[in-house]
């Protein structure tokens, strides 16, 4: 609240204010008594820890001047005025002006007191508003916990026996009333910690300050099956003579805000454990790694052994109806515990097929679509669990005593399944537990599906990249000749990069490298039919410019396809190469007797622009010379500049007589990044 919200007809009928709380009426508040005058006549210790002041601050002092703000102190003033003059109580909040200056929001109940003289004062009664809003929200939190548990009290002597309890604390800890009188703790307290109480108790009485507020768990004889938790506050009682009587306690059921804080903090954990999911899980599109991912999150925080199995029709991408029943033949893709124990030798290791028969339940999950949960593991289960009798043999030595599978479903289709086992974490399994399964099954399985695609289309488009590409001899006329291709390593697909070695006739070789902008299958079926193209024209003997323009002519055709080519013509008997360029990156050429250097190609516009002509270069192959020809993702980043990068390209043809494929290993892995999201097409040719 600020102080421009304030009311001072706060708790007055038909006036807007923050409603009084109930919780006020049963909490321990600060007391201040103020006379006519307004000066402070009574201050609490409660009332110097709520403001601030001291006692000795306060007393005597004006109140309003104390801790009102300037702007409310009319308002305030009126209203003591009618609590003195009216008799009526008032009950509201606003803020107050703490001893350090700042401003705090205060709840009160004020209320005008008599003297036997016939003098008035008022009361004041207060509490931090900010403190019971905040305990009514734990009330409401914990299904108003006060209303439901009613209170034990007990009395008992300096020697701690029972003279008194009430009914509540009978039913609490199940001994009737008058069994608990002359008997000690030990004797009715259903508490492990019962040693611990009785020490508290007696420190109580011999210094007499209160403990308050003390936390203990334990089973009652009433309800042994269940755990059960309490509040426990004492007193030390006293005559008006100073005289020890003995020991107060009152005990408060709190079972259900015990147990509402456990599973809040359960739900919590659970929470964290998604949205770690969501970052941990699927980091990567392959199958194996996500699945690995998928295990680790779930140990230990959800079991203590875990696996992942996935068909390996669905691992296939062959779509097939999922039977009634019936064998299903699993791929293990990954196995994990949270410490060593035998039940990772009763689990098919990763990469590892495996049939289970239609009665495991493993394979009911995934035919099912259903999770399938057995919350106390017995020896009649372990057949169904396990994959053959010693398998079962050593679950039951590593104690599994809880169960569940969980399907992997993505897009309607079962995948898969989770497998999960319980040995050392006590508690079996239950639907919270499913549902959380469920949940991270299901963001996996999704994970799982984009990876297997991925590597199908992947798969499928780098097997049409490389049937594409040549097979060529290590040698025609007058060359020595290495190449590679290698696809992207950071992308989702291959691309459509592609080399070329053609004899020509007067044992004359063309040399092409290319580079189709895109990627996946379109990219390399567009590339086989430019390589298609080039061979054609090549066969024709035609200059290199005009090989170009008929490929330009083609790609135009090819729905907005853009092409970076380089086209070469070698002779070996007059040793001259002829080079045309359209948009392509230029060759390198080197020497034992020359520097390596970038041949200066007019750069040319890419094929596919159309209309534009192309110009034939010649350049002289001695013997021993190295051509090398590349696609622009050898020497492309993000984070480099290009002429940096193709200086250091040319630093790597300082040795020209280093064997050919050599060379080709030491371009790519001197160059070529991990995280490159470019696939490279390299030909080194050899004069000689």
């Amino acid at each position: 609240m600020t102080a421009e919200s304030f009311q001072p007809d706060a708790g007055v009928p038909g006036t807007e204010s923050p409603p009084p709380t109930g919780v006020l009426d049963v909490l321990s508040v600060a007391a201040v008594v103020v006379d006519a005058e307004g000066r402070i006549v009574f201050w609490t210790p409660q009332a110097e820890e709520l403001f601030g002041y001291t006692a000795q601050e306060a007393l005597g002092k004006y109140a309003a001047r104390l801790f009102i703000h300037p702007e409310h102190l009319q308002a305030v003033v009126r209203l003591f005025s009618e609590v003195l003059e009216t008799g009526r109580s008032w009950a509201g909040a606003f803020p107050i002006r703490h001893k350090d200056g700042s401003s705090r929001i205060m709840e009160f109940r004020n209320m005008r007191l008599q003297d036997d003289l016939g003098d008035v004062y008022a009361l004041g009664i207060a509490a931090d508003h900010t403190l019971l809003q905040r305990v009514e929200t734990d009330l409401a939190l914990c299904e108003r916990l006060i209303d439901q548990s009613p209170i034990g009290l007990a009395l008992l002597d300096p020697d701690l026996h029972y003279l008194l309890v009430n009914p509540a604390l009978e039913r609490i800890d199940g001994i009737p009333a008058e069994d608990h009188v002359g008997r000690g703790l030990r004797e009715t307290l259903p508490l492990p910690d019962v040693d611990t109480i009785e020490s508290a108790l007696r420190q109580v009485l011999t210094t007499g300050t209160p403990l308050l507020d003390q936390y203990h768990v334990g089973r009652p004889p009433t309800d042994p099956e269940h755990e059960h938790a309490w509040s426990l506050s004492f007193y030390r009682l006293e005559d008006p003579g100073g005289r020890v009587l003995g020991a107060a306690t009152s005990v408060v059921d709190v079972t259900e805000r015990h147990r509402a804080a456990s599973e809040a903090d359960r739900a919590r954990r659970r929470l964290a454990l998604i949205a770690d999911a969501s970052v941990r899980v699927g980091t990567t599109l392959e199958v194996e790694e996500t699945a690995r991912e998928l295990a680790e999150i779930a140990v230990p925080a959800l079991a203590d052994v875990v696996a992942v199995d996935v068909l390996d029709s669905a691992l296939a991408c062959r779509r097939s109806r999922r039977p009634d029943d019936g064998p299903e033949l699993f791929r293990a893709l990954a196995l994990k515990a949270a410490h060593p124990t035998v039940a990772l030798r009763a689990a098919d290791p990763p990469g590892g097929l495996a049939a289970y028969d239609g009665d495991r339940l493993v394979t009911l999950c995934v035919h099912t679509g259903r999770p399938v949960l057995v919350r106390h593991v017995g020896d009649q289960d372990l057949p169904r669990i396990a994959r053959d009798a010693e398998a079962g043999s050593l679950l039951a030595r590593a104690g599994v005593h809880s169960y569940l599978a969980v399907p992997l479903i993505a897009h309607g289709e079962v995948l898969g399944a989770l497998d999960l086992k319980r040995t050392r974490n006590p508690l079996p399994f239950d639907e919270d537990d499913v549902v959380l399964a469920a949940e991270l099954a299901g963001r996996a399985a999704v994970a799982i599906d984009n990876a297997r695609w991925f590597q199908s289309v992947r798969n499928t488009a780098l097997t049409l990249q490389r049937s594409l590409l040549p097979d060529h001899p290590p040698e025609h006329a007058g060359l020595e000749l290495a190449s590679r291709y290698q696809p992207a390593q950071a992308t989702s697909e291959v691309g459509g990069d592609w080399y070329d070695v053609i004899p020509l006739s007067d044992d004359k070789t063309a040399l092409v490298v290319g580079d189709v902008m895109g990627n996946g299958i379109d990219a390399a079926a567009t590339m086989g039919r430019l390589r298609t193209a080039t061979c054609a024209y090549a066969d024709l003997d035609l200059a290199p410019d005009a090989v170009l323009q008929h490929l330009d002519k083609i790609t135009c055709d090819l729905e907005h396809y853009i092409v970076t080519c380089l086209y070469a013509v070698y002779d070996p008997r007059t040793r001259l190469c002829r080079i045309a360029n359209a948009g392509h990156m230029p060759p390198a050429l080197a020497g034992p007797d020359r520097a390596a250097e970038l041949l200066d190609l007019p750069p040319g516009a890419p094929l596919g622009v159309g209309g534009i002509t192309f110009e034939t270069t010649t350049a002289r192959l001695d013997p021993g010379d190295l051509l090398v020809l590349y696609t622009d993702g050898l020497v492309e980043t993000r984070h480099h500049a290009i002429d940096d990068r193709l200086n250091l390209l040319l630093s790597f043809l300082d040795e020209p007589h280093r064997p050919l494929e050599e060379t080709c290993d030491l371009l790519l892995y001197g160059l070529r990044h991990p995280d490159d999201h470019d696939d490279v097409a390299l030909l080194v040719a050899r004069a000689v």
